[in-house]
């Protein structure tokens, strides 16, 4: 058990730790640009440690347990979900920022919140509401608006500057590169570019062995230059990537920045380039997905014939109609948008009630 210590609070004994042991390009609790609003600090968690917990205390979280991250949840119990995704992404992120000596509650803190804003259905449905929405849809952008505004229902969770910056400057696209992005779109701390990596080194593999596990591919298919490079397996591959990383991130007080090595971030390009053509973009693991759209579109428009009965009266009076079925959409998990699909667009029998048949 910690002794109290002498002259000041639990938390400073903390900061001070992290002011003795992380490196000297590493972020520092104590020296954080601070919150949207002044609050008072907790007599024992520093703020990134606070900021970690908030998030996993949060709804947003929760419901990611019920979120596609490729294929839909109820195929199977072993394909991975929007929250799996994010502890693994959390895994791999603070295994680098331990080994960097890098905050690793801030680390960690970016990459459980990183997808907060993620739809339902997946990337299939951020394409839906993107189109849905006068203003489109970036999941990135709603991550944000869900930590700043939408939790502890309209309060926000208040969350510190830095780990902001890292969860709204996390999104690569397809096409956008996880080191090297330019000053504007990069996280101001290495913490944030840290789980900018881990995001892709965790989808990547994760997704593949989802897809070899569907059938949807063979590991034989995997580009045999990528696999040359990083491995057959999925661990040796994550292994090769993490240790890359370690090695050839740039840390000097002057100018430190996370990097990969020319040779293994052309490879990790290369696997995500497939997968998109092999996974994300084939008619055998998405058929399902043709669905969505219609889904989405239907509640979209009911929800807005009836914004009294379904949406938050707090923002349709502050942001407007658009706004508040942006956020009730994108709030949903893929069950409670099928589930209110049926409710409202599939008829029942005569006889049924509370969803269960009277035989």
């Amino acid at each position: 058990m910690l002794e109290p210590p002498v002259g000041g609070p639990l938390r400073a004994r903390l900061e001070a730790r992290e002011r003795e042991t992380l490196a000297p390009w590493a972020a520092r609790a104590g020296e954080s640009r601070g919150r949207l609003r002044p609050e008072p600090e907790d007599p024992i968690r520093p703020a990134f440690q606070r900021d970690r917990d908030r998030i996993v205390h949060s709804k947003a979280f929760r419901r990611l347990k019920h979120k596609t991250q490729v294929f839909l949840a109820p195929t199977g119990d072993h394909y991975r979900t929007r929250l799996t995704h994010t502890l693994e992404v959390s895994q791999i992120a603070r295994t680098i920022a331990k080994v960097l000596r890098l905050h690793e509650e801030l680390t960690e803190a970016i990459a459980l919140g990183h997808d907060l804003g993620h739809t339902p259905f997946g990337h299939a449905g951020e394409r839906a509401l993107r189109g849905l929405a006068p203003d489109g849809f970036n999941h990135y952008e709603q991550s944000l608006r869900i930590v700043d505004v939408l939790e502890r229902d309209g309060r926000g969770l208040n969350l510190s500057w830095e780990v902001r910056d890292g969860i709204a400057k996390h999104s690569k696209g397809k096409r956008g590169a996880p080191v090297g992005a330019s000053p504007e779109r990069r996280a101001a701390t290495l913490e944030g570019q840290v789980a900018r990596v881990a995001d892709i080194i965790a989808y990547v593999n994760h997704d593949i062995d989802d897809a070899i596990r569907a059938g949807i591919l063979q590991a034989a298919a995997l580009p045999a230059d990528a696999v040359a490079v990083l491995g057959l397996s999925s661990s040796q591959r994550i292994g090769r990537m993490v240790t890359d990383v370690v090695e050839h991130s740039v840390l000097r007080p002057e100018a430190p920045e996370i990097a990969m090595s020319a040779e293994v971030l052309e490879a990790t390009l290369s696997l995500r380039e497939f997968l998109f053509a092999a996974v994300y973009e084939n008619d055998a693991a998405t058929g399902e997905f043709g669905k969505v759209a219609g889904i989405l579109e239907s509640l979209w428009n009911r929800v807005r014939s009836d914004p009294a009965r379904f949406l938050d009266r707090a923002t349709l009076e502050r942001d407007g109609l658009d706004v508040a079925s942006r956020d009730f959409l994108a709030g949903m998990t893929d069950r409670f948008a099928i589930g209110l699909f049926e409710e409202l667009f599939v008829p029942r029998g005569w006889g049924e009630r509370g969803g269960s048949r009277v035989v």
